[in-house]
């Protein structure tokens, strides 16, 4: 639930912007999946996509939605160097 809550506040805070671009019309996302348990660290709204960082025990991935759909467009895992 509280996924869904930063979810709409992007949104909602994305088609408030006035008229810079992205306008609200890109972000129509009702839901996105993140692993059970997972902890988010940040989402960004940003050219029509939703970028999801998130904690996963030791792991961390961050994952980019598109803004209209929901769909997964890619995963990208964190890795230590």
């Amino acid at each position: 639930m509280g996924f869904i809550a930063i979810g709409a506040a992007l949104v909602y805070r994305a088609s408030q912007s006035g008229d810079s671009q992205p306008t609200g019309a890109d972000y129509v996302i009702a839901a996105m999946k993140i692993p059970a348990g997972a902890e988010i660290v940040s989402a960004v709204a940003a050219d029509g996509q939703l970028t999801v960082t998130y904690k996963l025990g030791p792991m961390t991935s961050v994952r980019i939605f598109d803004g209209k759909s929901g769909e997964m467009v890619r995963e990208i895992p964190i890795v230590s160097e």
